[in-house]
């Protein structure tokens, strides 16, 4: 890790104890900088590995796996009056919410900041060299973070994400406000503190993507496939894409081999998986011949509803104006208005402000933004 001459100094906490007394210390501070690590990478069931936090003159490294009960940290995290300052926030959220119920409630998201600013390169690393001439190595980004002792480089790693943020933070915050836009991504980040980890149910495929593509007994072949899929990666303690890849298995259950040396034949199949996996696949191929054709799954449809009267003249409209409004903002059209509100604007055809609050999904920031805009375009 390169940093500008200088170290980032950690604590790393490892007992209930020293845990406490660092809530404590949290819990008069105004704003937090927060980080995770995690091992989806590596294991069939990802877990929360170490948790980083900085405040303006200090930085620890708390480990979970070492501290398992990390419900101290539920207090300053989830204190509406203390600033949480994350990077691309919503995978943090989901996974602190399952692995310890902790909720944040006053959170800053850095990259949501940037993105509202126009920053086209919004990833941590970039806006950190760009402002502070700061470069992170991610060559620990892919780490296995359940591995103990933690080597020197990998704590250096996991500190420099959040040593830095506050004062990017500082940054930001004063452009939005400079933008008046600081409201746009307070509303933005209440939305993603919302945000929850859902368990999967019905079929596997339903989560497969490109699994619309097949029909009847491929589907069927699909999900049989998966299902060995994630129980091999249960067994193995490995992540289902790492014992084989979802577009092999849609190569197998679209041309549904008979024989080990059809198998091979597919696209993504390798000598070693074959030889571990080839008896199984080819039986759970088998199990799909086997299903009665009015038993076969069929992938559920949205049905498009009939085109509204002068929707697409509408959409058409609505897109170039998109253009030109942020053009003059400075932000990416799918910042502003993303193409799915478009389209529902297009058919809903609003004729008064009050007209947006059936629209799900649509910001309050938006309808104060651009609510009579839109309006008078439907007029049009």
């Amino acid at each position: 890790m390169k940093t500008d001459k200088h170290e980032n100094a950690c604590e790393i906490i490892i007992s209930q104890e020293r845990l406490r007394e660092l809530a404590e210390t949290l819990s008069r501070q105004s704003d937090i900088a927060v980080d995770l690590e995690m091992d989806s990478l590596h294991h069939y069931r990802e877990k929360v590995c170490l948790i980083q936090i900085s405040t303006r003159s200090s930085n620890w490294l708390i480990d979970p796996l070492a501290c398992s009960d990390v419900s101290a940290l539920a207090a300053p995290l989830g204190n509406p009056q203390i600033r949480i300052v994350m990077h691309g926030a919503d995978y943090d959220i989901r996974s602190l919410h399952r692995d310890f119920g902790i909720e944040v409630t006053n959170l800053f998201d850095t990259m949501i900041a940037s993105r509202f600013l126009g920053i086209m390169e919004f990833g941590l690393a970039a806006l950190l060299k760009e402002r502070f001439g700061v470069e992170l190595d991610k060559k620990y980004q892919k780490a296995d973070w359940s591995k103990r002792p933690l080597t020197r480089e990998m704590q250096e790693y996991a500190v420099a994400d959040t040593a830095t943020l506050l004062p990017l933070y500082d940054q930001l915050s004063d452009e939005l406000q400079r933008h008046e836009r600081l409201t746009w991504l307070e509303e933005e980040c209440r939305i993603v503190c919302q945000a929850r980890v859902m368990e999967k149910s019905g079929p596997l495929f339903l989560y497969c993507k490109g699994a619309g593509k097949l029909k009847g007994r491929g589907l069927a072949a699909l999900e049989e496939l998966l299902q060995l899929r994630e129980n091999m990666a249960r067994i193995s303690d490995r992540p289902p894409f790492k014992v084989l890849s979802a577009d092999t298995l849609q190569e197998i259950a679209g041309s549904r081999p008979q024989s080990l040396s059809e198998l091979s034949a597919i696209k993504g199949m390798t000598p070693g998986q074959i030889s571990r996996h080839g008896t199984a696949i080819l039986a759970a191929v088998r199990r799909a011949e086997e299903v009665s054709q009015q038993c076969l799954p069929v992938f559920p449809r949205t049905r498009k509803n009939e085109q509204v009267e002068g929707a697409k003249e509408r959409l058409t409209h609505l897109k170039s104006w998109r253009e030109q409004r942020c053009t003059g903002l400075g932000i990416e059209p799918g910042v502003l208005a993303p193409n799915w509100l478009l389209e529902t604007l297009a058919d809903a055809a609003p004729q008064v402000i009050q007209s947006f609050d059936g629209i799900s999904g649509m910001r309050e920031w938006q309808k104060k933004l651009f609510g009579q805009e839109l309006i008078a375009l439907a007029a049009a």
